[in-house]
């Protein structure tokens, strides 16, 4: 009875010694991961007029060579309004007049050592954005496999591969013009095929009836519209080489407002690699989608 009463205690003593591991080991990966993801972010390389940014904890004006945590921000442009950000998988955006972008997911897995080819994006990264009104060019890097990057309006969900978009949307229609690359073009939630775009294509969603995928018509982009989507998409790609980004010991503030660096952690950093002054001249488009 002795010998049996032993053994449950030592059964018992083994079991939470079992669990003891193995919940130090899941909270040491978990803190492993957490080390190990740092934060994605977006750069400000150009402005025009007034845009503002929505953190989730506070609304602020956008200013030039500042950098934000890109995941559940709100960037919006006032009527007189553009600018230039890029992102930290290599995404160069250009932003329209009055246009609003809600960054609803973007993550990215850790960056890869020593890169040599700053065409391709530095890590596996997901991108999910809503655009709700306004308009958008859009210049990304070589995505790597395993990335994906979805960009929806009211009215459709465009699943890009790359490389130059612009995405025009407004309360009657959204207009999705494929300057060069591979996108998909989905009309809305009941849509689960969509439509492949060729470069020099353009797709035209309007609104379906309900219960049933919006409308997705498919032409080539007219010859008049082009130089106004090609200015939109140099501005992003030029916003895009003006900066990259690697990753660096978190900078921390310790007592008497020193830095010091946490080597344990690690943060997204842009380097400015020439002036970040898009001043080649820009210009809109004769006819804004609002008036189309």
């Amino acid at each position: 009875m002795t010998s049996f009463l032993s053994s449950r205690r030592l059964m018992t003593q083994g079991g939470t010694l079992l669990l003891t591991v193995l919940f130090l080991t899941c909270s040491s990966l978990a803190e492993d991961l957490k080390k190990k993801n740092p934060t994605s972010k977006f750069f400000v390389t150009d402005l025009e007029g007034q845009s503002q940014v929505n953190t989730g904890e506070k609304i602020e004006e956008l200013t030039k060579k500042s950098v934000y945590s890109a995941q559940g921000t709100i960037v919006e442009t006032k009527p007189d309004a553009t600018n230039a950000l890029v992102y930290s998988n290599g995404t160069g955006i250009f932003f329209d007049h009055d246009t609003r972008l809600e960054m609803r997911r973007f993550v990215q897995e850790p960056f890869r050592p020593n890169r040599t080819d700053m065409e391709v994006e530095p890590s596996i990264s997901q991108t999910q954005a809503f655009l709700p009104r306004g308009v958008i060019g859009v210049c990304t890097s070589k995505l790597v496999a395993g990335s994906s990057m979805t960009y929806r309006t009211p009215y459709a969900s465009v699943a890009i591969r790359g490389r130059k978009i612009v995405i025009e949307t407004n309360n009657r229609l959204t207009k999705v013009s494929l300057l060069e690359g591979d996108i998909t073009v989905r009309g809305g939630e009941y849509d689960s095929g969509g439509q492949t775009l060729r470069s020099g294509q353009q797709a035209i969603i309007t609104p379906g009836r309900p219960g049933t995928p919006n409308s997705i018509s498919v032409q080539s982009i007219p010859q008049e519209e082009i130089r106004a989507l090609d200015d939109k998409v140099t501005v992003a790609c030029m916003a895009k080489n003006t900066v990259y980004f690697e990753v660096a010991a978190r900078r921390t503030t310790s007592e008497g407002d020193k830095t010091a660096f946490d080597s344990t952690e690690q943060e997204i950093v842009p380097v400015v690699v020439v002036p970040a002054d898009l001043s080649t001249p820009f210009v809109a488009s004769p006819s804004r989608i609002g008036g189309s």
